[in-house]
């Protein structure tokens, strides 16, 4: 039987994977046109396998000469001799291991280059060899290279780049024979090379791959997608869910990142159903309980994000202010930090604003950013943990218990609300206080709709029992009113009765504590600090 899987390359026959055939289809269409491009995408984001199902597709039309350069020594990169060589050796390969058809006297030409003394060889012996493979092929050739980061620090890549340029440009101008399209592959932007490579000013954008096409197809899954995913699997295990509602909780909290949507059903088949049954685990608490095991778990995705976001400190205050303030961050794809960023799969352009690119990297995020202000400020953590226990009845917060002790807990440390008071401080402070009580248990995230430098909602999830809390600087009666008519709409998407409200106040006279007020058919339960 089928299983979700998150290594290496999904195979139609082994695994529940999304259909990407119109995605494929897309990609066939440049390939048709006879474009040269690069797929660049975060790790883990499905490029292999994309590829795979392209190879698929373009046999029979197109001879495809996929390479992968994950499996080429540093040492073949020394010059272009070696480099020449060593694409030989791997297209003999291709030749002698797998299905790719080469005539003879091809083959014998990149033997005759391989035996080669090194000392002799040119990289345009190589191109003149390809050039006779594609002049008598029926076929037109198509260049595949996958995992191309490995290359990318290297000058003799560049000058294979500059070779592969000129031969497109020569294909139209003067009918050289050249390959029908080139695709290559990996995290790397190769239109930056040289920025990585020669650093100074005047080759910053001269790079070989400026014939490139643009590459707009989205990789990223749709809910429609993940949903057909999730029939499929019902077929085989017979669970009762709702796929579609099931679907779209997946996307809310992945945006169709392919690693991210895999891991969850994953965990929920794998794990989740060995504790509850598959009915129950194919639902909103199961869902909980597979985001709680990969927002803790250590693998190699979420090191690349640790890594990557501590590569630019700057960036990364500026993503912090996003997360914790509520700031907008201006898209702008000159600025180096936001374009490398961006290439990494951490953030996406939303209405050309900056945002962190799905639910689970921004709660990952804030995760890191409330661990390092710990360190800094612990008073407010040890607090919810010693008091956990008052907080939870029957398997339920009481979080307008939680609401009162923080008030206390705040006025009893700093005294009156302060001028420089930022509401950023309230923010950190209240999640600080609030992720010892649900950690282990419970799952929260920020409401990316409702984040700005006015309102922030948080949304708890416990034992599958969801929480609303918007967190506020108070601006008086009328804005007051204006926040509890959309925290009451907030409540009618989630179909909840009762919601909470923490407005930090900078009034001399305001009353400090919780009080419970009724609006229509809810109940809100609004702090005052």
């Amino acid at each position: 039987m089928k299983e979700f899987n998150t290594t290496a390359v999904c195979v139609p026959s082994k695994h529940y994977m999304v259909d990407v055939t119109d995605k494929v289809q897309e990609i066939k269409a440049l390939v048709d046109a006879g474009k040269y491009f690069t797929i660049n995408r975060a790790r883990q984001y499905g490029k292999t396998t994309t590829l795979n199902a392209l190879k698929q597709a373009l046999i029979g039309q197109y001879l495809v000469v996929s390479l992968d350069f994950q499996s080429i020594d540093n040492d073949v990169f020394e010059n272009g001799a070696t480099f020449s060589q060593a694409m030989a050796r791997i297209i003999l390969d291709l030749y002698e291991f797998g299905n790719l058809s080469i005539p003879e006297d091809t083959r014998e030409a990149f033997e005759q280059l391989n035996n080669s003394d090194v000392q002799k060889v040119k990289m345009d012996d190589l191109f003149r060899i390809i050039k006779r493979w594609i002049k008598q092929s029926e076929l037109p050739l198509v260049l595949i290279i996958d995992e191309i980061d490995s290359a990318t620090n290297n000058q003799v890549f560049l000058d294979f780049l500059a070779q592969l340029r000129d031969g497109y440009i020569k294909r139209d101008t003067d009918s050289i024979p050249a390959f029908q399209s080139v695709i290559l592959a990996g995290v790397t932007d190769v239109k930056h090379l040289r920025a990585k490579i020669r650093p100074s000013d005047e080759h910053k954008e001269n790079s070989p791959w400026n014939i490139a096409a643009d590459f707009d197809v989205d990789m990223s899954l749709s809910v429609n997608g993940i949903k057909g995913m999730l029939d499929e699997y019902e077929l085989d295990h017979r669970t009762g869910m709702d796929t579609s509602y099931m679907a779209k909780l997946i996307f809310d909290y992945t945006s169709g990142y392919p690693f991210l949507v895999s891991r969850l059903c994953q965990l929920i088949d794998v794990h989740i159903c060995k504790v509850m049954s598959q009915g129950e685990a194919w639902s909103r608490n199961g869902m909980d309980e597979a985001v709680k095991m990969l927002l803790s778990e250590k693998n190699t995705l979420f090191d690349t994000l640790t890594k990557n976001i501590n590569s630019f400190p700057e960036l990364k205050l500026s993503i912090r202010s996003i997360l914790m303030e509520g700031t907008r961050m201006v898209w702008n794809t000159d600025q180096n930090a936001i374009a490398q960023l961006f290439m990494y799969g951490l953030v996406k352009n939303d209405h050309n604003v900056v945002k962190v690119a799905n639910r689970i990297f921004e709660t990952r995020l804030y995760n890191l950013f409330l661990s390092e202000e710990e360190l800094k400020n612990n008073v407010f953590s040890s607090e919810g943990s010693l008091y956990k226990n008052k907080f939870i009845e029957n398997n339920k917060l009481n979080m307008r218990l939680i609401l009162e002790r923080f008030i206390a807990t705040y006025t009893e440390i700093y005294g009156p609300l302060k001028d420089r008071f930022k509401e950023k401080d309230g923010r950190e402070l209240f999640l600080l206080y609030l992720k010892p009580i649900i950690n282990g248990t419970g799952n929260y995230y920020i409401e990316a709709q409702t984040r700005d430098q006015t309102r922030t909602d948080v949304i708890v999830d416990y034992l599958g029992h969801q929480y609303i809390i918007e967190l506020k600087i108070w601006r008086g009666e009328r804005y007051n009113a204006e926040g509890e008519k959309q925290i009451c709409e907030y409540l009618d998407y989630w179909n909840l009765d009762i919601g909470y409200m923490l407005s930090f106040n900078f009034n001399q006279k305001k009353i400090i504590g919780v009080n419970r007020v009724e609006i229509g058919n809810k109940i809100l339960f609004e702090g005052m600090v």
